[in-house]
């Protein structure tokens, strides 16, 4: 039984007095409505209306449900009008300063996303809090309960001071490096310092946020970085092929995501 639309006929009988009038507001012929007021009657074992030869009148009974029924088409409307603004409202994406733009611009062609910059800290706890969808985070980050997608690597260079002699990561211990600070992800920014010195560097850290700031400190011989860029190129800036074990480490976190935009969002990271 079609129960709302029945409950709907409830209401408007009620309300017009008479099923040929509730027929007509309702845009139908009266047998349909009769026929569905007395299934619904059927169906809750007791009788809504009395009927006389003025119309239809509500019973004891009839008037004490109808205020539940308002109740429960109104609660179906905003059930329906909730699921709209879902299906029509942009996934809303957190991704890390590391990541490039071309990548940024892959995640918001993949789907209709709102994108937000931050740390793997202040994202993850964004989408823990149902402030963002989801997030691309740092590997390997806390995400707590959160569930997560595969580790994505992305192929990483090293930037070096023009005219350096850098022909890899070991040629560059003279040079303190630029990288985001240890607090927008302990547990990334441990794993890579001890990549550095496993590969014979230890250098002091300098802040630098994103590309922008990177490319900076570099380009005044302050300091050498990295990008995951494919396209970065800037004055008074080399780029130096390195290993694969310094590519960039990221992967998704989201608490609840439809399966087509999960995809989507990851294919844009590889």
């Amino acid at each position: 039984m079609d129960l709302l639309r029945h409950l709907g006929f409830f209401v408007t009988v009620a309300e017009e007095g008479h099923f040929g009038k509730a027929a007509e507001r309702l845009g139908m012929t009266q047998p349909p409505v009769s026929q569905g007021v007395q299934r619904l009657e059927r169906r809750l074992g007791v009788r809504l209306f009395s009927r006389g030869s003025r119309g239809v009148g509500l019973t004891p009974a009839g008037t004490e449900l109808l205020p539940q029924a308002y109740a429960l088409l109104g609660a179906a409307e905003r059930f329906v009008a909730e699921a709209g603004r879902l299906r029509d409202r942009a996934i809303r994406v957190g991704v890390i300063p590391q990541l490039s733009s071309w990548h940024v611009a892959a995640i918001a062609a993949s789907a209709r996303v709102t994108v937000t910059t931050a740390s793997s800290v202040e994202l993850v706890d964004a989408v823990m809090s149902g402030e963002l969808d989801c997030a691309a985070v740092h590997h390997p980050a806390l995400v707590t309960s959160l569930e997560c997608g595969p580790v994505v690597k992305i192929p990483s260079w090293a930037l070096v001071p023009h005219g350096h002699k850098a022909s890899g990561i070991k040629d560059l211990h003279c040079l303190p490096f630029a990288t985001a600070p240890r607090s927008h992800g302990t547990a990334a920014f441990d794993l890579f310092a001890d990549r550095l010195r496993a590969a014979g560097l230890d250098p002091a850290f300098v802040p630098a946020v994103d590309d922008r700031e990177i490319v900076a400190a570099v380009a005044a011989r302050r300091a050498f970085g990295m990008t995951c860029d494919p396209h970065l190129r800037a004055p008074g800036v080399d780029r130096v092929a390195v290993d694969e074990e310094f590519s960039l480490r990221v992967r998704l976190v989201w608490r609840s995501l439809g399966d087509d935009v999960r995809e989507a969002l990851m294919g844009a990271l590889t």
